[in-house]
């Protein structure tokens, strides 16, 4: 059944996507930038490419969050949502925030921004991907916490189900964690402590939460598989990802000052942080080949077994390659860690917002689904996105690898930006491989202006 409300969710997809497309053309230019190192400077120094970057990826997933659970709350609660046009105004709060920190990034040199926008009073600028200025800062937690109340009242109201529990515990955890950005001590490894706070926590903790509810969601409709079969999966996996997450959180505290016990905590519940990953491609496999029904959604189909597959070998094996204490003393910091952090971040939070888009958008626009062909070219993005990234992946850890030997193993260590200039040959074949992912996410855009209606949604 169909909700009214459910539409607002469609400017935040919409949104989501654009920012999406600019996150990878700052990701090409940072990409250019590693082997034509004055691209674009004094225009677009590098730092302010990354910072446009990082931002927009954390600001487009907050965007698909928030559409999936306009999206699937009223329909898992039975109820119209809470505030309809409470959901539109923070639309355009969260928008046009997010703007306006953009181009404050791109028009002023950071210092400047960060005197104009008061970080004098309450210091929190200057942080990796928490660069945001103080303003923006309290933006984010006001349309969180308006986000929250009008999720949380929808939910209060209507019909109670284990998507939404996990679902409002993951946001809950996401808004939390997240004041920890206004907590900047003077000493370092404090300071990088509850740093991770906000990072790990979101990304290996409470997002986990969300994804595993938007996955649930999306396996119900299009399987038809008993709801309390995909929830007692949805609890499993739910249990491994916060015992494994909290404590993996120790992985980050290696070497930063912190006590030699983290890195026997930090290696070991690290180790088993792939093993919810790997519950999660079972489950979506599992559901996909108990279905009852065959979906008229080949695509979105295709997306949530993807989100598993790639979500584990990013997140879970690459995760594991570098995550005890004895191998992380070589390979922390390097082209590793950014090879992981690419996959990590694609199999598992764009691919899930883009499973939830490609189930919700048709029926958001009166139509089970899309047309044969527009889901033809749909497919064919999720294969030019999903194999490039692999090979994105495959060129920073082969970067790495060299990286690591010349840098730190080698009897004569070479310094750092001679084996840059080593390892040149495969930042030039990441970046390749970026603009065929660049193709790819341009077809999956255009696979909603195509082939039009289908016949049997013309006719209903």
């Amino acid at each position: 059944m169909q909700y009214s409300s459910q539409a607002v969710a469609k400017p935040y997809f919409v949104a989501a996507i654009g920012l999406f497309v600019g996150q990878i053309i700052f990701g090409l230019i940072m990409g250019l930038q590693y082997v034509i190192g004055d691209f674009l400077f004094p225009a677009i120094p590098f730092n302010v490419a990354r910072m446009v970057h990082t931002n927009l990826l954390i600001v487009w997933l907050l965007f698909g969050f928030m559409g999936a659970a306009y999206y699937l709350v009223p329909e898992e609660s039975e109820t119209e949502l809470w505030s309809p046009k409470l959901a539109i105004i923070l639309f355009w709060v969260f928008l046009v925030a997010g703007a306006l920190t953009v181009v404050g990034y791109l028009a002023v040199p950071y210092a400047t921004l960060a005197k104009m926008t008061g970080n004098d009073l309450l210091e929190t600028m200057g942080r990796e991907f928490l660069e945001q200025p103080l303003p923006t800062k309290i933006g984010i937690v006001v349309v969180a916490l308006a986000f929250l109340f009008n999720i949380t009242m929808t939910v209060l109201k209507g019909r109670k189900t284990a998507i939404t529990s996990v679902l409002l515990l993951g946001l809950w955890g996401l808004a939390i964690f997240f004041l920890f950005a206004f907590y900047n001590p003077v000493n370092i490894v404090l300071d990088k402590m509850f740093w991770w706070y906000v990072v790990h926590l979101w990304v290996e903790g409470v997002w986990e939460l969300i994804l595993g509810a938007m996955l649930a969601f999306v396996l119900i409709k299009i399987t038809g598989v008993d709801r309390e079969v995909i929830e007692k999966w949805l609890y499993v996996i739910i249990t491994l990802t916060l015992v494994t997450g909290l404590l993996g959180t120790g992985h980050h505290y290696f070497w930063i000052g912190t006590p030699e016990y983290w890195q026997w905590v930090g290696s070991v519940f690290s180790a088993l942080e792939p093993i919810p990953f790997f519950a999660l491609t079972v489950f979506a496999f599992n559901m996909v080949n108990r279905r009852r029904r065959e979906h008229p959604n080949k695509a979105a189909t295709l997306w949530a077994l993807g989100t598993g597959v790639m979500s584990f070998l990013g997140a879970g094996v690459w995760g594991f390659l570098h995550t005890l204490a004895p191998v992380n003393y070589y390979t922390h910091g390097s082209q590793i860690t950014a090879a992981h952090g690419h996959m990590a971040f694609y199999g598992a939070y764009v691919m899930v917002n883009l499973t939830m888009i490609s189930y919700a958008m048709p029926l958001l626009r009166g139509r089970q689904a899309n047309s044969e062909k527009s889901q033809v070219l749909e497919m064919w993005s999720f294969w030019l996105m999903t194999v490039s990234m692999v090979f994105i992946t495959l060129f920073l850890t082969a970067a790495g690898i060299l990286q690591i030997w010349l840098q730190r193993l080698a009897s004569d260590p070479q310094p750092f930006m001679v084996v840059q200039d080593q390892v040149s040959l495969f930042y030039w074949m990441r970046e390749w491989a970026g603009v065929i992912f660049l193709i790819g996410l341009l077809a999956y855009l255009a696979s909603f202006f195509v082939g039009g209606r289908p016949a049997e949604a013309r006719a209903s």
